[in-house]
């Protein structure tokens, strides 16, 4: 009963909201409303017990003074501040919370994506090494992309710079719908285990 029950809720929400999406009646887009109001309650439960995960993890490599403890200390301690200052003042665009996310957490997400151009440059290294005829041709077309975008590629014709857009409208787009199309079904075929009760990974456990 303990994995029976919420298996027999998912396949039957799950094959309720298939039909919906199908089915533009105005009972289906009152069920599809009242469904996304849920969802907004239940997300607020997951956010409850989502610190309280964190607050247990954090929490015990403070106690175990496991390597890297005092970041947890640091999180815990950033979490807490900017909650408390959020139900103290608010969260208007002019209040301490805002100026807070703007003047702090906005430079250190830009600081993390600027480390992620090193990453970056060293994955194009490797990838771009004319190692095969698949790498030769993604190494020509980096190369002609990258220099009919620049200002120095008109000075090669007029024809690079249409040359370089057209490899990225016609074949860098193909492939691209190619790799969507595979998301795309592989996410459908992963909705249709856990609604059919194949894939139980999401229940806890090895089954």
């Amino acid at each position: 009963m303990k994995k029976t029950l919420p298996l027999a809720v998912c396949l039957i929400m799950g094959i309720l909201m298939i039909v919906q999406f199908f089915v533009p009646h105005p009972v289906s887009l009152r069920f599809n409303s009242m469904i996304l109001n849920w969802v907004i309650v239940l997300s607020a439960f997951a956010l409850v017990l989502a610190i309280g995960n964190l607050i247990m993890y954090h929490g015990n490599r403070i106690r175990r003074r496991q390597p890297g403890w005092i970041y947890s200390i640091v999180t815990l301690a950033g979490m807490t501040a900017m909650a408390g200052i959020g139900l103290a003042w608010g969260v208007d665009p002019d209040s301490l919370f805002q100026k807070i996310f703007l003047h702090v957490l906005t430079p250190l997400g830009a600081t993390m994506f600027a480390l992620l151009a090193y990453y970056m440059a060293s994955a194009a290294y490797r990838s771009f090494r004319a190692r095969s005829l698949e790498a030769t041709l993604l190494l020509l077309a980096a190369f002609v992309v990258m220099i009919g975008f620049m200002p120095f590629g008109q000075y090669l014709g007029r024809w690079f710079p249409a040359f370089a857009e057209w490899i990225m409208l016609v074949p860098n787009m193909a492939s691209k719908r190619g790799i969507q199309f595979g998301v795309a079904f592989g996410a459908i075929a992963t909705a249709l285990k856990i609604i059919l009760g194949i894939e139980r990974s999401w229940l806890g456990g090895k089954e």
